[in-house]
């Protein structure tokens, strides 16, 4: 780890002294130690602070001791703005309030920490959807308005509605010598006037910034502001006389370096009434770019754009129609046109097309109206820099270079030029970004790992910096300078008006502890890389991690995080319900991910590592729900890296009990199927709580009926030897809902297929959430011996996390062609019937209800797909599906778990209860996960949840 000169003992000292709480565990520190740039630096601690007078009093903590502060949001920053080597302030746990809102002014009260996406979503439900908040970074659903106002964030609509810095009102701030002032469009004072040594240090800033301002006027008039996206250095401009000495907007883009925001008051925008996205295809994104200005001239709100490799990435990960509406082509933008009426913008979207192929470089363009196709032609772009870091292909790609802007009339020949940059170094470089705007966001395939790469690197970045600048540009259009850019922007601006940021810094900053090594004074852009010094030593896995050549698979797949943030989103998909749930970086996929990467970095041994306490901790929570797997864009499969270590922690070390109740399930069946009715009068009974209670199990929540070894069978009398479809009797199917395996055999039976029943094997489920992984394996090979027989007949599974199981986890941990063939076959339950539907098949159930709660398994959602179960549904007539998107917070054996008990029902009021509150009994329940069908049972013992099978049942009466 980085040290630092601060004592952190005594550090903590002095912050509890005055009311502060600080964690500077190894473990926290290592969450915090990476933000989403290439750079990593060890903090000493990290503070939660609650209210403004907790920031001063760890600031004048900080003065005293002489530790430097990292203000933090949602620790999303490409440039390295988020991290430090002192005290982290992380505002995004608790200061995340929308304090008023007020329609009238058209301003919004806030502070620092709230959610971008959260702040629209209040502004619009507040006004009834007449106005909104504007910047919209591709990372809005975890970056907070105060990260907005570090780096002065732009977003995909920022054609129309500019960057951060349009929108500020006024920011309430704490310096580094304790004065709390607000900034306004023309001046500063003190936040509370009755505050006399606030009131004094605003007098005494006032005079300063003036006379710097007039020190320096012609130089800030001729090379400030030039361009729309000009973000780089300090926005100095806006102190001169005719920009009305605007303090607030200065004050936006200094990257934490001049005070520690605590407070703002942001601008609303009317919110347009229809909008229409315009997809268009180029041969590449040289030709996407050199068509830009006559996109512009039809007024969009929105153009962005993104390359080929993107696009099947997000294939090759999400399945073929993760992208839908795509027109032909290698490079595509994407156009927001606005106005008044849909006929109008669909008119003018027309006139768009014609002009743009009389340009004769468009390849094809198309309208996407369907919402569907428009939010999955929007993903796309906004998962970009996940997208790219973990290509198809197999590569990888880093930031560095992924934010210079030009003027976007240049942007074409920028472009052209850069490719040439590109290949002279044997680099490749993915691009997406806003085009419109003229701002690239490009990542390229270093290799930080070894010093010849990170020489490239180095190189290609200060020639590049040369090259923007050659084109009138700026290093950074909206990520900031921060680690990343800052030690290049004499290249950009000139000794004067680097003096003048050095000067302006040292007026606000007088003891020098905001956020070192960041626009003045900076540290070398290869320092401090997250890549460089990991030791490569051999992590031997029971897993197939899909290495690449010449690197340890394991470190590989740790080191796939690339701190985007995605995991901290509220929405979007299933990831990360256990964030969710507690709001801590500790349990969000990317916390764990940083932990493990530390792990691999700075353990002693090997055999240290896999025994880390810090590691155990932070997978502690982790639900092994799979849905990283899918809803990551980088792929991070934290699931499988916590069966991997579990299974190293625990060899040779006695189990928490429950890894051998719930982690041997299958076996204890085999047992209670022989005396099913004994087994359940005596688990109802007060012995039964007992028993629970010794076997690991929480007392709060009711064990499930178990069922009789042969009940199965007779649900399924009519099923052959040699069927078209194999339906895999599982054993949470057999154990506990035989009824299901009837049902699902009666419909694919009225589907048109005749049916193998198999319920020989055990997919090893249980054995692999819980890291017992020798058996899991043995467990899977002999369930692919049995399956497999020589034909291609679908493998349908009722249970989708056996199926699952299956189909991802059966070829990773048994490396045989045998078992590799098997896990083709697979399918759930839910993607057989949807395409039997797509195939033509209308299912015919009894009596199907108008209105369903659809609770899709997690596993379902990360390995075959949301969609399948809603698709069936529709078919079937249901008229209204209300989807309950997350994770049912019981997960196999997590939510029944003494020790995560409580956790399991705050990941339940993510989605799922929330659903079944509002909606009315009679609408059906759809679980085909056991899981979840028991959680619901927990929530609501009146509302059975049951199998898309028995919803399409023909012959099943609800």
């Amino acid at each position: 780890m980085i040290e630092t000169a601060v004592d952190s003992t005594s550090l903590l000292s002095a912050l509890a002294e005055v009311g502060v709480q600080a964690d500077a565990s190894t473990r926290r520190r290592a969450e915090y130690a990476y933000d989403a740039s290439n750079y990593r630096v060890v903090p000493v601690a990290v503070v939660f602070p609650r209210t403004p007078d907790d920031v001063v009093a760890a600031v004048g903590v900080c003065r005293d001791t002489g530790t430097p502060i990292i203000a933090r949001g949602g620790g999303t920053s490409m440039a390295g703005n988020a991290v430090g080597p002192g005290l982290v302030l992380d505002f995004s746990r608790y200061m995340n309030r929308v304090r008023a809102i007020d329609e009238e002014t058209g301003t919004v009260d806030v502070e620092p920490g709230v959610v971008l996406a959260d702040l629209s979503v209040a502004v619009e439900r507040a006004t009834g959807g007449r106005r909104t908040f504007a910047p919209d970074p591709s990372s809005k659903n975890r970056a907070t308005v105060g990260g907005a106002i570090g780096n002065d964030a732009c977003g995909n609509h920022s054609v129309r509605y500019g960057r951060t810095s349009d929108h500020v009102a006024e920011i309430d701030l704490v310096t580094s010598d304790g004065a709390r002032l607000t900034a306004t469009e023309t001046g500063l004072r003190a936040t509370d006037p009755a505050d006399a040594v606030s009131a004094a240090r605003a007098e005494e800033l006032t005079a300063s910034l003036t006379g710097l301002a007039q020190e320096h006027l012609s130089a800030l008039r001729l090379e400030l502001g030039r361009i729309p996206r000009q973000v780089s250095g300090y926005h100095l401009e806006n102190l001169l006389p005719e920009r009305k000495f605007n303090i607030a907007r200065a004050v936006v883009g200094s990257e934490g370096t001049w005070a520690v925001v605590v407070g703002a008051r942001m601008k609303l925008v009317p919110k347009t009434a229809s909008a229409l996205l315009v997809c268009l295809g180029y041969r590449d994104v040289v030709d996407a770019a050199r068509d830009v200005t006559t996109i512009l001239e039809f007024s969009p709100a929105a153009v962005e754009g993104t390359d080929a490799a993107i696009v099947a990435t997000m294939r090759h990960r999400r399945g073929p129609d993760a992208v839908l509406g795509l027109p032909d082509g290698e490079a595509w933008l994407f156009v927001d046109l606005d106005g008044d009426d849909p006929d109008s913008v669909s008119a003018q979207a027309d006139r768009l097309l014609e002009r743009l192929a009389e340009n004769s470089r468009l390849v094809q363009g198309r309208k996407a109206a369907d919402p569907a196709e428009r939010a999955s032609l929007w993903r796309v772009r906004e998962d970009g820099a996940g997208l790219s870091s973990r290509l198809a292909s197999g590569g990888e790609s880093w930031p560095g270079w992924e934010d210079a802007a030009v003027a976007p009339e240049r942007l074409a020949d920028y472009l052209a030029d850069l490719r040439e940059l590109l290949d002279s170094h044997g680099l490749t470089g993915v691009m997406y970004g806003h085009f419109g705007a003229g701002c690239m966001h490009i990542r390229i395939t270093y290799d930080l790992r070894s010093e010849q790469g990170r020489s490239v690197f180095r190189e290609f970045t200060r020639q590049a910096a040369e090259l923007v600048v050659r084109h009138g540009g700026s290093l950074s259009g909206e990520h900031g300078d921060g680690r990343a850019r800052s030690e290049l922007l004499s290249i950009m601006y000139s000794p004067e008006v680097m003096a003048a940021f050095a000067e302006s810094r040292r007026i606000w900053d007088t003891v020098g502890i905001l956020n070192p090594g960041s626009m003045t004074d900076p540290d070398p852009i290869d320092a401090h890389l997250a890549l460089a010094g990991v030791p490569e030593r051999e992590w031997r896995t029971s897993f197939e991690l899909n290495p690449t050549s010449g690197r340890d698979p394991w470190v590989h797949a740790v080191q796939g995080c690339i701190g985007v943030g995605r995991c901290r989103a509220d929405g979007g998909g299933v990831m990360c319900p256990s964030y969710r749930a507690t709001r801590d970086e500790k349990d969000s996929t990317r916390g764990r991910a940083r932990v493990l990467q530390e792990v691999v970095r700075g353990a002693r041994t090997v055999e240290q590592g896999w025994r880390s306490e810090e590691a155990r901790e932070v997978l502690d929570l982790c639900l092994s729900c799979k849905a990283c797997a899918t809803d990551c864009p980088a792929g991070v499969d934290m699931a499988t890296y916590k069966s991997e270590f579990y299974d190293h922690y625990y060899r040779r070390r006695l189990r928490p009990r429950s890894h051998y109740t719930l982690g041997w399930l299958p076996r204890w069946l085999k047992l209670t199927g022989r005396l099913p009715g004994a087994v359940n009068a005596v688990l109802g009974s007060r012995l039964g709580k007992a028993i629970s209670a010794a076997g690991g199990l929480t007392t709060r929540r009711a064990l499930p009926r178990f069922a009789g070894a042969g009940e199965w069978r007779r649900e399924v009398p009519d099923a052959g030897a040699e069927g078209s479809v194999v339906l895999f009797v599982d054993t949470f199917t057999r154990g506990f809902r035989p009824e299901v395996a009837g049902a699902a055999a009666r419909v694919l039976g009225d589907a048109g297929e005749s049916v193998t029943c198999s319920a020989d094997a055990c997919c090893g489920l249980t054995w692999i959430s819980t890291g017992q992984l020798g058996t899991a394996r043995r467990k899977l090979a002999e369930a692919a011996a049995s399956l497999d027989d020589g034909t291609d007949r679908p493998i349908v599974v009722v249970e989708p996390s056996c199926a699952a199981a299956l189909r991802k986890d059966l070829p990773e941990l048994v490396h045989t062609d045998q078992a590799r063939r098997v896990a083709r076959r697979v399918r759930s339950f839910a993607a057989h019937v949807a395409d039997r539907v797509a195939g033509g098949w209308t299912p015919s159930p009894a009596r199907p209800p108008e209105k369903a709660v659809l609770q899709t398994h997690c596993h379902e959602h990360s390995v075959f797909g949301a969609a399948a179960q809603r698709t069936a549904l529709q078919a079937a007539g249901v008229c209204e599906v209300v989807d309950a998107t997350g994770c049912c917070g019981v997960a196999g054996n997590f939510g029944f778990e003494a020790e995560h008990y409580e956790v399991s029902m705050q990941v339940a009021e993510n989605a799922l209860a929330p659903a079944l509150r509002g909606t009315d009994r009679d609408a059906a329940v759809l679980t085909d996960g056991f899981s979840c069908a028991r959680q619901v049972d927990q929530l609501d013992p009146t509302r059975p949840g049951l199998h898309l099978a028995q919803v399409l049942d023909p012959g099943h009466d609800r």
